[in-house]
């Protein structure tokens, strides 16, 4: 079975004036003042949350949908179908590998002890070990990206060899449908993140096989990517969104649970999408690291599986081309305030 997708196509190939305007802005203005985005149904991202505090002053939003995964995501970006898009480190860095002219300038997810992946199987599934996947139904979100990278890094690193690991079957499934989908049979395995988890492990019946922090420690999971002549062209409107977006994670990580879940809850009923917001009383941790500040060991850690998938032109990952912490107000040390 092929698991992986083929690399992003060379149609992500921009021109230089297919960019809104050119920067006009005096130093210190953002020579931009709106940003295209894809959104997520019935839950906050961090750039919403940043504007909803004020952390990007004039400049604002302007929503063009929901996306359906990561690597969709940067592309959109990448083609100049939005201003910023966000995925999984190796996601961009295959997008960057295919000739994608885009740069990391903020991570915004990832796992710690409180906000993780898990693989569940079934409470009275006979899965107990890696090698009974061997044959098994895997669902994931999308194919080549995180959970496939977790899946396929502790597979190997439980001893099972290449020809082995191909034989796990991946089952590409939108996430809402994942819990129905294992509860139903339908597949041996589902991994399960965030407040889609929280609430199958509520529901009670389901086990994890591993989870990602458990196989690997805490990590940054993935950044927000923009464009490069964004970067050029509005350096100062890129310099508001990192650090809205930085100031919003260090608010997470500061501010008390149940004020986060309600500024939640507000800023979904205000915008009117028709969404619910039942599922965010689970929400526990944004699940990153100080400011979202990108280092190198944030793709380093999937060099071998990028590998192994074809998805290097050379051995080595070249982490200079691939992000920036030059925006970030976080990147020195020094604290930087958040409310």
């Amino acid at each position: 079975m092929k698991k992986t997708l083929p690399l992003f196509a060379a149609a992500v190939t921009l021109l230089a004036g297919c960019a809104s305007a050119t920067a006009t802005g005096a130093p210190g203005q953002p020579e931009k003042l709106e940003l295209r985005y894809q959104g997520s149904a019935n839950s906050v991202t961090l750039p919403e949350l940043a504007e909803d505090l004020g952390y990007f002053g004039p400049v604002k939003l302007k929503w063009v949908g929901n996306t359906i995964s990561g690597p969709q995501d940067i592309q959109s970006a990448a083609t100049d179908q939005t201003d910023f898009g966000g995925a999984f480190t190796g996601a961009v860095v295959k997008l960057v590998e295919a000739g994608a002219p885009v740069k990391a300038v903020v991570n915004y997810y990832g796992s710690d002890d409180k906000a993780f992946i898990g693989f569940y199987a079934k409470e009275d599934s006979p899965i107990r070990t890696a090698r009974d996947l061997i044959g098994k139904k895997v669902g994931v979100n999308t194919a080549g990206a995180n959970l496939e990278a977790a899946l396929d890094t502790w597979l190997q690193g439980q001893g099972l060899s290449g020809d082995e690991i191909k034989q796990v079957q991946l089952v590409v499934i939108p996430p809402v449908n994942a819990e129905q989908a294992l509860r139903n049979g339908q597949l041996d395995v589902a991994a399960l993140q965030g407040i889609l988890q929280d609430h199958a492990v509520a529901a009670g019946g389901v086990r994890p096989l591993f989870t990602d922090v458990g196989a690997f420690g805490p990590y940054n999971g993935g950044p927000y990517v923009l464009r490069t002549d964004f970067i050029k062209k509005y350096p100062e409107t890129a310099k508001i969104f990192v650090s809205g977006v930085a100031r919003a994670i260090e608010w997470e990580r500061t501010t008390p649970r149940d004020e986060v879940i309600a500024r939640f809850t507000q800023i979904i009923k205000a915008r009117g999408r028709n969404e619910s917001t039942d599922t965010l009383k689970y929400w526990k941790s944004v699940g990153i690291t100080r400011g979202g500040l990108i280092s190198d060991a944030d793709y380093t850690r999937w060099e071998s599986w990028l590998k192994q998938e074809g998805y290097l032109k050379h051995d080595k990952i070249d982490t200079s081309k691939l992000y920036t912490n030059e925006f970030n107000p976080y990147r020195d040390g020094a604290p930087a305030v958040t409310k």
